[in-house]
């Protein structure tokens, strides 16, 4: 489907950890500070470029807590190559993804007809995908595609919005001493 898409490729992102065996590695290092090896990511960055090149649509929300699992701090950390090759990768807190009745699931949407529901096992890993055509339940995933759009913000306003945050959060436990 990510070769095939006319249009548009949408994910939603909800989990706080994926567990993907090709990036174990890197990301362990990630976490002990030490330098990673991002050659895994060579072939999805080059199908982005390709498909954003020719005019495609390559998006994404990703859901997140604030602080930050480890996962997402990974996964914001890498983005910005996701976003030089094309991609649109937008930042949503939780609260605000609840308040406006997001799903629990992630998926992706392909050309606003394709659906495919995301399954993972409770160790984070990717069970594998269900392919979904029930009309009403595309439609739904629509709209929650445009709801998630509509409240994400791009990762580097996401960053100092987030910076912002921690910087009150300083000053108001300071000023209650």
């Amino acid at each position: 489907m990510f070769e095939t898409f006319e249009h548009t490729a949408f994910r939603l992102e909800v989990r706080d950890s994926y567990s993907p065996s090709y990036e174990r590695e890197a990301y362990e290092n990630f976490l002990a500070n030490r330098t990673y090896d991002l050659s895994w990511m060579r072939d999805w960055l080059s199908m982005v470029r390709e498909a954003t090149s020719k005019g495609r649509v390559f998006a994404r929300v990703r859901v997140v807590n604030m602080p930050m699992s480890d996962y997402n701090r990974w996964s914001y950390t890498l983005a910005h190559r996701n976003i030089a090759a094309g991609e649109d990768i937008r930042y949503l807190m939780r609260d605000v993804a609840q308040g406006v009745d997001l799903p629990n699931h992630d998926f992706w949407l392909f050309d606003s007809y394709k659906l495919l529901r995301m399954n993972f096992g409770e160790d984070d890993r990717f069970l594998g995908g269900e392919l979904v055509d029930d009309d009403t339940e595309i439609v739904q995933h629509n709209r929650w595609r445009d709801t998630a759009q509509h409240y994400a913000i791009a990762r580097d306003e996401f960053a100092n919005e987030e910076q912002s945050e921690r910087t009150e959060r300083s000053r108001s436990s300071r000023r209650s001493r």
